[in-house]
């Protein structure tokens, strides 16, 4: 059945775009972001001194989803306070692990910090990976309609009972666009455009249009890494392993102590949800539980969910290199130096793409000297460097 239209609409409050306030610094997962933007930040701050003293600085703001949850640092790869000492850092540790922390919040916090960083003569540089985040900075959001639970309970009922074909029929009846763009098993994604075309009157698909509006990389200052993807593998490699030999087993079983309840989205986060969902990990805590005396316990053998987790975290890389292919805003930067791509090459010549690939595998790495003269060469160039106000 086609939901009728609310008489009492949403408000149309909308986030805007900050491209043309802030620095971006983004990429895959352990491409070297973090240290990349600690050394760029630096290097504008003596760049910037005037001669009474005073400088522009960089603050940074985390663009990460799970940056902003207390107590998960291993699995996060966190800015350490040393590192946090070096240059200000905002939205990190900012809430609970069992509150439900939504990108409107984030949002709303994150437009605060880039006003108060102009207001203070600095400028704000986001760093981080999660593509929900950085599409609302560059390009805006739309929030929507709060959660109507009666509405979608009633939906999942129906779900259960007719199916997810006849949910995605009847979502065709009234958002044909984002039927054709949400996936077929995308429940949720489903009911909230349901949900949405119900409490505002006009489907997602059209609201949300407003924000698809691409610009060229020239017109902003985001940066996404580049890396050859068997290099971000190995490293990928090494960060599993140093979070588990720096403890993330233990970390996890101290949150679930201290909160039960842990939000979906720390709860289903990279390396939580592969250790929660274990069932070492279930015979681990039991046991733990049932003695006082650990140090007599046999330590579990996590081989299996760390290859989980290497899996995962992978995908993950793989999921957020095609989102920042999407963006038209990127300005490469490349961490290894390898052959460029050549479209003229075709089909009917593999063993020169093999070649041409074995070699971009075994590419030397760029100095990051390299890579923070390209970054601060772009950004004391730009109006958000040399204009006194945003725009």
């Amino acid at each position: 059945m086609t939901p009728e239209p609310s008489s009492d609409r949403a408000p149309l409050d909308c986030f805007p775009a900050l491209l043309d306030q802030v620095i971006v610094l983004t990429g895959p997962t352990a491409s070297g972001k973090t240290q990349l933007a600690l050394r760029v930040a630096e290097a504008l701050a003596n760049l910037s001194v005037m001669p009474n003293g005073s400088a522009k600085a960089i603050e940074i703001i985390s663009l990460d989803s799970i940056a902003v949850y207390r107590q998960m640092d291993i699995g996060t790869a966190k800015p350490s306070r040393e590192e946090q000492q070096r240059v200000v850092h905002h939205l990190i540790d900012v809430v609970e692990p069992d509150h439900d922390y939504s990108v409107a919040e984030y949002l709303t916090a994150a437009h605060r910090c880039v006003k108060d960083i102009w207001a203070r003569g600095n400028r704000p540089m986001f760093v981080g990976g999660t593509p929900m985040y950085l599409k609302a900075i560059l390009r805006g959001f739309d929030p929507g309609p709060p959660a109507d639970e009666s509405f979608r309970r009633s939906v999942m009922q129906d779900v259960q009972r007719y199916g997810i074909d006849a949910l995605r029929k009847r979502l065709q009846q009234v958002d044909p666009l984002s039927a054709a763009r949400i996936d077929s098993s995308d429940v949720r994604r489903m009911i909230r455009a349901l949900e949405f075309a119900r409490q505002v009157g006009i489907p997602i698909s059209h609201r949300q249009k407003q924000f698809e509006s691409e610009r060229p990389p020239e017109e902003g200052l985001v940066f996404t890494l580049k890396t050859p993807r068997p290099v971000l593998h190995r490293r990928i490699e090494a960060r599993v392993e140093r979070m588990f030999d720096a403890g993330l087993v233990e970390e996890i079983r101290d949150l679930k102590h201290a909160y039960p309840e842990m939000s979906k989205t720390a709860r289903t986060a990279v390396g939580y949800r592969e250790v929660l969902e274990s069932p070492e990990f279930t015979d681990w805590q039991s046991a733990t539980a049932d003695t006082a005396d650990t140090g007599t316990l046999e330590t579990p053998d996590w081989s299996n969910v760390a290859e989980q987790v290497l899996f995962h975290t992978r995908r993950l890389a793989r999921r957020q290199e095609t989102w920042f292919r999407s963006f038209s805003e990127m300005r490469a930067i490349s961490t290894h130096v390898t052959e460029p791509e050549d479209a003229n090459v075709s089909a009917s010549a593999p063993r020169n793409k093999r070649a041409s690939k074995q070699a971009n595998d075994q590419a030397p790495e760029r100095p990051i000297e390299l890579l923070v003269d390209e970054m601060t060469d772009a950004i004391t160039q730009h109006p958000i460097w040399t204009e006194p106000h945003p725009h």
